[in-house]
């Protein structure tokens, strides 16, 4: 394994360990753990398929530890995605903290991504990690959000991985509705073009989305358009798509 990655798997084990010291300390606090259960068209990320255009099923949860920081899981089915190493499943885990005020929030992430069942053909394995920031504003039923997310250098993704974006939503007044829209650009230094070809097929690309959602009690459903500049041959699940998805949160 190269001492990078060596690394940042040691840097991410030790925050995660750490984060989970203060759920004890926190638990007078938290209100308890937020579950949602979700079944998709695909699961695009980035304007990309993770899933070969496949169904999903997604499960998630939300563990409130502090005001405002949240330990956060997800597990999606990929069923042999060829993107990821024929990776049965994609694990997220990390940790999320957030603070508002008054309309402006600010939020700071960090993630691993875990995918079992991926070949370990090449070394470094498959997982990788991310760290970003979000700066919101809402106004009534209208929000704005600028993102940057980045992954370090590390072999399993052919070097690092900058993801920025713009993304507003607008809850239809009137209505269990809520419109929203997205721009996003991925870029990075690439070592290896085969490893980098998993999160930028092309090189640096931008992807593009809008979504409509509908929210009634625990229930949800929405339909989700999403597109790239990504051209042939590198458009394979780059290309435009419509999504459905419904899904029931705990």
């Amino acid at each position: 394994m190269h001492p990078t990655d060596r690394f940042c798997r040691l840097a991410w084990l030790g925050a995660f360990l750490l984060a989970g010291h203060a759920v004890p300390a926190a638990a007078q606090y938290a209100a308890g753990p937020t579950i949602s259960l979700e079944a998709a068209s695909d699961e695009r990320r980035r304007g990309l398929s993770w899933s070969d255009g496949d169904p999903v099923l997604r499960g998630s949860i939300s563990v409130p530890v502090a005001q405002g920081f949240s330990l956060d899981g997800t597990a999606t089915t990929l069923r042999g995605s060829d993107r990821h190493g024929g990776a049965d499943a994609v694990l997220d885990l990390g940790a999320t903290y957030a603070r508002q005020w008054g309309g402006f929030r600010l939020t700071a992430e960090g993630r691993y991504h875990i995918f079992p069942g991926a070949s370990h053909a090449h070394d470094g394995g498959w997982g990788y990690g991310e760290v970003g920031a979000i700066a919101g504003f809402a106004l009534g039923p209208a929000s704005i959000d600028l993102g940057a997310r980045y992954a370090p250098r590390q072999s399993a993704i052919g070097g690092d991985n900058l993801y920025v974006s713009g993304a507003s939503a607008l809850a239809i007044p009137g209505t269990p509705f809520t419109l929203s829209g997205h721009v996003g650009r991925s870029s990075g230094d690439v070592r290896d073009p085969l490893r980098a070809a998993r999160l930028r097929p092309a090189g640096a690309y931008w992807d593009h989305g809008v979504a409509l959602d509908w929210y009634q009690g625990r229930w949800s459903a929405g339909l989700r358009y999403a597109d790239t500049d990504i051209d042939a041959p590198d458009s394979a699940h780059a290309g435009a798509s419509l999504i459905a998805r419904v899904g029931f949160t705990l």
